[in-house]
C-alpha cells in the first residue's frame, strides 16, 4: 500500500556546513516503514499487514519499577502490563510531558508486534509536535496511516504547524495537498497557523490570500487574525493602517481583547510613539483586560530601544509585582542596554530583587546571561553554559538554547553560538530557520558574511523557507563588510521569495543604494 506521507528533509546537522563533527541522529523507529523519512512522500516497503490492526491483548512482566519513570503512579514491579495499561501510560506520560518515556513505552509496544490505539498515536503525534520533533511525529502519522486509522484534521495542523514553526514552507504546502487529496477540509485553526507564520516570514500576498479564502469560506475573522493584520501593516511601515483596524473592529461588535491590545501597543512602540503605547496599556487596564508577558514584553523591549532604561526598569518591576516572570528575550535586550552603560551594579540588584521574590532557582538562566554579557566572561564557553543550566535542575529547551545563542551572537561569538546548535541537536533538539537566522547573525557581527552567506545557502539547501528576518540579517551581515554591491541582490531575491520587504529591510537597501550611487558603482 502506498503511503501519502508528510515527510521532513534528511536529518542533516545544522552545522555541518562548517563542522563534521555531529552525525545525523537516527530514526526513532526501527521499523522499515520510518525509513521513509529519507524521501520526501515517499512509498513504504513495510510488509506487514495494514489493514485491521488492533490494540494488543498481552500481557508483559516488567523487571523494575525504573523503567517508567516519571509517570503517574501505574506500575510496581513485576506486575503484569495489558495492552490497554500500555496505551494508558503512553497518553499519561505524554499528558505530564514525558515524551522520552511514552516513546521507550512504544518501542516496547512495538518489539511485540503490536501498535497503539488512534488515541495513544494522536497524543504521541501531539506531543512531539508541541516540542518541534516533527521528525519522529511525521514517521508516527506515516505508522498510523499506514495501519488503517484515518487522521483528524487536528493531527494535520499539528503537522502544519510543526513544518511552518522551522521554516519548511515547502512540507507545510504538502501537508495542504494531501489534505485535499483525502478531502480533509481545513478548519479556522489551519488558517490561523498558516496566516502566523505568513505574518511572520512577511509573505504580503499570501497573507491577503488566506484573509480572502477565510472570508469566501464564510469565517468570521477573529481576534487573532485582527492581530496579525495590524502586525502586517505595522511591520510595513503603514502602523496609521494599522490603528485604522481597530475602528473597523469595533464596527463589527467585536470587543477588543488582550491580542488586539498586545497589537496596537507593539505598533505604537516599534514606531517610537511610547505616549500612545502607555496610553493604550492604561486603557487596556481600565477594560479589565489583564496584560500578560507578550504586554509587558513589548513596553519594555521599545523602551530599551529608545534608550529610556529608566521607564524599561521601571515597567519591568511593575511586571514582577504583577506575578509574572521575566522572558530571556527581554532580559537580554535589558542586560545589553545596562552593559552598554556599564551599569553592572544595576544588574546586581535587579537580581538580588528577584531573589527575594522566590525566583533563585529558576533565575539561573538569567544569572548566566548576565555572564555572558559581563565584564569576567565567566561563561564564554557554551558547553560550560549547558552544564550549569542542568546543574541547576534546569530542563533544555529549544527556547533556552534560542536564548543562549542569541546571547553569544550578540557579542559575535560565532563559535560558541555554533556550539550551541551543536550541543541542541545532540539533545535531539531539531534546528529551525530561527536558530538559523542567529548563525547568520553572529557571522555578521564578527565580520564573517561569506560563513553568514553559507548558512543561507544551507537554509535553502535542506527545504527551509528562508524568511524577512533571514534576508534582512544577511543584507546587515554583507553592510557590515562594507560589501553593498550584493545588498541589491539579496533585496531582489527577497522580493523573488514572496518575502515583503519590512521597514527594515528597506533601510537598508536604501543605504546601499545611496552608497553605491555615490561610489558610481551599477547594479
Amino acid at each position: 500500500m502506498e503511503v501519502n506521507s508528510v515527510l521532513c528533509p534528511n536529518s542533516v546537522s545544522t552545522s555541518s556546513i562548517l563542522t563534521r563533527s555531529l552525525a545525523p541522529a537516527p530514526c526513532p523507529r526501527s521499523c522499515l516503514k520510518c525509513q521513509a523519512k529519507l524521501n520526501f512522500f515517499g512509498s513504504t516497503n513495510c510488509s506487514k499487514p495494514n489493514k485491521g490492526v488492533k490494540e494488543a491483548g498481552f500481557v508483559v512482566t516488567l523487571d523494575n519499577k525504573s523503567s517508567i519513570l516519571e509517570c503517574p503512579d501505574r506500575l510496581f514491579t513485576g506486575e503484569e502490563l495489558s495492552g490497554e495499561s500500555y496505551n494508558h501510560l503512553i497518553r499519561d506520560c505524554c499528558r505530564v510531558g514525558n515524551i522520552d518515556r511514552a516513546m521507550a513505552l512504544l518501542a516496547q509496544l512495538d518489539a511485540m508486534g503490536f501498535h497503539p490505539s488512534f488515541i495513544s498515536y494522536a497524543c504521541l503525534i501531539e506531543a512531539l509536535g508541541s516540542v518541534g520533533r516533527t521528525l519522529e511525529a511525521d514517521c508516527l502519522f506515516q505508522e498510523m496511516t499506514w495501519c488503517g486509522f484515518r487522521p483528524r484534521i487536528k493531527l494535520y495542523n499539528v503537522l502544519l504547524r510543526g513544518f511552518l514553526k522551522k521554516g519548511l514552507l515547502g512540507e507545510g504546502i504538502r501537508v495542504l495537498r494531501v489534505m485535499d487529496q483525502k478531502g480533509i477540509q481545513g478548519n479556522r485553526e489551519t488558517y490561523e497557523i498558516l496566516l502566523d507564520y505568513y505574518v511572520n516570514a512577511g509573505r504580503l500576498e499570501d497573507t491577503w490570500s488566506v484573509i480572502g479564502e477565510m472570508r469566501r469560506k464564510g469565517l468570521r475573522l477573529s481576534s487573532f487574525v485582527y492581530g496579525k493584520v495590524i502586525g502586517l501593516y505595522r511591520d510595513n511601515g503603514m502602523w496609521k493602517k494599522a490603528i485604522d483596524i481597530v475602528e473597523e473592529i469595533r464596527e463589527t461588535g467585536m470587543s477588543l481583547d488582550r491580542q488586539i491590545y498586545n497589537s496596537v501597543i507593539d505598533t505604537f512602540g516599534k514606531y517610537g510613539e511610547l505616549g500612545e503605547a502607555l496610553q493604550v496599556f492604561e486603557i487596556m487596564k481600565q477594560e479589565s483586560v489583564r496584560p500578560d508577558i507578550t504586554t509587558w514584553n513589548s513596553l519594555i523591549l521599545w523602551h530599551c530601544k529608545a534608550g529610556d532604561i529608566s521607564k524599561a526598569l521601571e515597567l519591568f518591576t511593575e511586571m514582577q509585582d504583577q506575578g509574572l516572570y521575566p522572558d530571556p528575550k527581554i532580559f537580554i535586550t535589558m542586560i545589553s542596554r545596562l552593559g552598554e552603560q556599564g551599569k553592572w551594579d544595576v544588574m546586581k540588584k535587579m537580581f538580588e530583587t528577584m531573589d527575594c521574590r522566590g525566583y533563585k532557582k529558576s533565575g539561573v538562566i538569567y544569572a548566566v546571561l548576565v555572564d555572558i554579557y559581563g565584564q569576567y566572561g565567566k561563561f564564554q564557553d557554551a558547553e560550560e553554559c549547558i552544564s550549569a543550566l542542568k546543574s541547576e535542575g534546569l530542563l533544555t529547551s529549544p527556547n533556552i538554547f534560542c536564548v543562549l545563542a542569541n546571547a553569544y551572537a550578540q557579542q559575535g561569538l560565532c563559535n560558541q553560538t555554533l556550539k550551541v546548535l551543536q550541543l541542541m541537536e545532540a539533545e535531539g533538539i531539531e534546528p529551525n530557520v530561527v536558530m538559523l537566522n542567529v548563525l547568520i547573525n553572529a557571522f555578521g557581527i564578527a565580520g564573517r558574511h561569506l560563513e553568514a552567506l553559507s548558512i543561507y545557502q544551507h537554509i535553502k539547501e535542506i527545504g527551509f523557507s528562508p524568511d524577512v528576518v533571514t534576508y534582512s540579517t544577511l543584507m546587515k551581515a554583507f553592510i557590515r563588510a562594507k560589501k553593498f554591491d550584493k545588498v541589491p541582490e539579496i533585496f531582489k531575491e527577497m522580493e523573488s521569495a514572496g518575502c515583503t520587504p519590512d521597514r527594515k529591510a528597506r533601510q537598508m537597501f536604501k543605504v546601499a543604494m545611496n552608497v553605491l550611487e555615490h561610489s558610481h558603482v551599477t547594479v
